[in-house]
Formats: structure tokens, sequence, C-alpha cells
């Protein structure tokens, strides 16, 4: 089954103009994609499953997709300043908002700036950490060059889908400058995050599986969950046999327990 836009458009964010795509109808779900990725490369396997219920709204950030590059460093704040900014003008907070790897980034730090847009949380793929990446591939990362890249379905996206379809050695420079300037976000303000939360990722990750349970302790979980307190308001799931570009193909997992996870009762606290 495929997926069309019923709606495109552009969102005037400052200087940057942010592309968004609407998919369905129903309760709102924003998705943010990952890095050097947009809404097909991301979402195009989840995206027939998430519709089916909910209006899903993909937004394409800063240099990304078929949105151009501005005059600004790329960074986790500010495109999570974007997302914001995006959900406010489109009118439709509270909302559900799902991340993959830089977008789950983004999505965490959005939530944390405007708590109150958030109904329920889902990352896909992401550490609060540096510490939780897997041992040693910062370091391999940080020797990529942008023509490692040409030929991959990230790049052939880019080049069908840009506006300047040239800056993407840019978009590479400011992903790795974004990359070296990455900074921890402190567990106090990831515990403090009052919207329920859904964390996946892949058996063999970028994050670490230690780091994922530590992530999902913090979120309230690794309890004993028949006793009267019952279960938490936070989930970790972990798909067998997926790595970090895999992890979002496997939509005959990931659509049924995010459905199921968004579709659940607000907890009586949190409604």
């Amino acid at each position: 089954m495929t997926t069309t836009a019923q709606k495109t458009g552009y969102l005037p964010i400052g200087e940057l103009e942010m592309y968004y795509e609407v998919y369905g109808n129903g309760l709102p779900l924003v998705l943010l994609h990952g890095a050097f990725s947009a809404t097909g490369t991301s979402f195009g396997a989840m995206l027939p499953g998430l519709a089916e219920k909910r209006q899903v709204i993909s937004f394409e950030m800063q240099g990304h997709g078929h949105t151009a590059d501005i005059d600004r460093p790329l960074s986790v704040g500010a495109m999570a300043d974007d997302v914001v900014a995006g959900i406010r003008q489109m009118g439709i907070e509270p909302t559900d908002l799902l991340g993959y790897s830089t977008g789950a980034a983004v999505a965490i730090q959005a939530t944390l700036n405007a708590p109150e847009l958030i109904r329920k949380l889902v990352t896909i793929s992401v550490t609060i950490t540096l510490a939780g990446v897997q041992p040693g591939l910062l370091e391999g990362v940080g020797e990529m060059k942008p023509e490692m890249m040409y030929g991959s379905p990230w790049h052939d996206e880019y080049l069908k889908i840009a506006p300047r379809p040239d800056d993407f050695n840019q978009l590479f420079e400011k992903k790795a400058e974004m990359d070296r300037n990455l900074r921890d976000v402190p567990a106090d303000d990831y515990a403090s995050i009052k919207s329920p939360t859904l964390i996946i990722l892949g058996d063999s990750d970028l994050p670490t599986l230690d780091h994922a349970v530590e992530m999902f302790r913090l979120r309230g979980g690794g309890v004993f969950g028949d006793l009267p307190a019952g279960l938490p308001d936070s989930q970790l799931a972990v798909i067998p046999g997926a790595s970090h570009v895999s992890v979002v193909s496997r939509q005959e997992l990931l659509v049924p327990m995010i459905n199921s996870f968004l579709d659940a009762p607000m907890p009586a606290s949190k409604a």
C-alpha cells in the first residue's frame, strides 16, 4: 500500500521555509526524519500504517529534503525551535511526536523546550549522551567524506527533491560540525519529561543496549509491573535483527507497537 500526501507546503519560520507533508486524518502525529534523509527514506515504510487512523505531519528540517539551507549552523537546538514554531503555526498542539536518529534528538529537545505541545513522544535510534554511542563509532564517522555517500539512497533522494542539489556537500560539512559540538542531555532534564515515551532501537543499532535501558530507567522503566503501582507510562522496544539504517524498514513490527502506544489512554495525571 502506498500513501500520497494530501497536502504539502512551507512554513515561514524566520529565514527558514520549512517544508511539510500531511497524510491521513485524526489525532496529529509529527514525524522528524534522520540526518541526510527526508520523509521518504526515513518513514516511507511506516507512513501507510501510521496514517490509517491519524493525521501524520512530516516536517523536513533545515537543509534536508525540500527545505533549503539557510545561513545558520546546523544544530539540534535550532531545529527543535523550528519544530516548535511549526507545530504552533499549524495549530496542531498538543501533538504526538516521533523522531528517528537526529530527528529523535530534535524531538527530545523540542519536548523539553515546549512540554505543553507534546502529548506522547516516540524516539527511534537515539542517545542522550555521547557515551551511549557504540564504542569507536564517533571516531569512524568523523573520518567520513561526503563523497562516501554518493550513490546512497540518501544522496539519491537529495538530488531528486532538494531545491539546491549542489548543496549536499555543504549539508555534510554542517552535519559534521554539528556532531563535533553535540552536548549530552542532562539526565535530570530527560527524566523530567512528562510525555509518556516509547524508546525504540535496533538490537544492532548506533545506541548501545545498555544506554537504551538507562534511558528507559530515567523515564520510569525497569520496575516490576505486576506490583500495585503497575506498569510505567513509558516503554522500551528492541527490534530484533535491525541496524541503525534498517530499523525504520521494519514496519511490520514498528507500526503496531507505535499505534498501540499512541492509542492507549493518557495516564490520568497527564491527560
